[in-house]
């Protein structure tokens, strides 16, 4: 591999990262109090795209993972451990900082 291909992985994973996050905080602060709370659907129908896109871009998420992780040599348990990162609020967050520091080009 070379490095550009490892660097533009690395960058796919945290942008990835930060926006399965912020939807990630978005369906949970946002959609599932306005859904179940609020019983705001019926008037506001339009924020139905927030599970939406969260589905399909964690699914991209997974196979960003994926890809750093095999590039990088990774341990099955961080591949699994960054997968779930991608389920808790916040943790997405946590987990792209601490491969960055770890595989991020050196400055």
């Amino acid at each position: 591999m070379t490095e550009t291909t490892s660097t533009g992985a690395l960058t796919r994973f945290r942008l990835l990262a930060v926006l399965c996050g912020v939807n990630l905080l978005l369906l949970v602060f946002g959609y599932m109090p306005a859904k179940y709370i609020f019983d705001a659907l019926e008037n506001n129908g339009w924020i139905i795209f927030i599970p939406i896109a969260h589905g399909y871009l964690y699914i991209v998420y997974i196979l960003t993972v994926l890809q750093i992780g095999v590039q990088k040599r990774m341990k099955f348990l961080t591949i699994i451990a960054l997968i779930a990162a991608g389920t808790l609020p916040v943790a997405s967050f946590i987990a792209e900082r601490r491969i960055t520091k770890k595989y991020g080009p050196a400055r």
